[in-house]
C-alpha cells in the first residue's frame, strides 16, 4: 500500500492537469480564472504532500502556515481578477478572451 503523500502528489498532478487544460482550451474569462484557481490549489496540495514525505509519521507545520498565507493571497487575486472581468463585461459586453484581445484599450 502506498503512502498517503503519494496519493496527495497524484491528486496534485491531476488538479494541475485539469487547470492547465482549462487555461489552454477555454476562452471565457470566468473559466480561465477557475482554471487558474485549480492550478493554484494544486500547488498548495503539492506543497502539503511534500511536507508529509520528509519524515514518515511526522508533519512539518511550516508548509501549512505558508499554504494558509497562499490561500489568502489566492483569494485576493481572484477578487481582483473578477473585478477586472466584470469591468470588461460592462464595457465590451463579452467575456471571450479572443475578442477582448483584439480590442484597443
Amino acid at each position: 500500500m502506498a503512502d498517503n503523500g503519494v496519493y496527495l502528489l497524484l491528486t496534485a498532478f491531476l488538479l494541475y492537469t485539469i487547470g492547465a487544460y482549462c487555461l489552454l482550451t477555454k476562452r471565457n474569462l470566468i473559466r480561465l480564472l477557475i482554471g487558474l484557481e485549480i492550478m493554484l490549489n494544486a500547488a498548495n496540495v503539492n506543497f502539503i504532500s511534500l511536507s508529509t514525505l520528509k519524515i514518515p509519521g511526522l508533519i512539518d507545520p511550516l508548509p501549512h502556515s505558508i499554504v494558509v498565507t497562499a490561500i489568502v493571497l489566492d483569494g485576493a487575486l481572484m477578487a481582483i481578477g473578477l473585478m477586472i472581468v466584470i469591468a470588461a463585461f460592462k464595457k465590451y459586453h463579452t467575456l471571450n478572451a479572443d475578442k477582448l484581445s483584439k480590442l484597443r484599450w
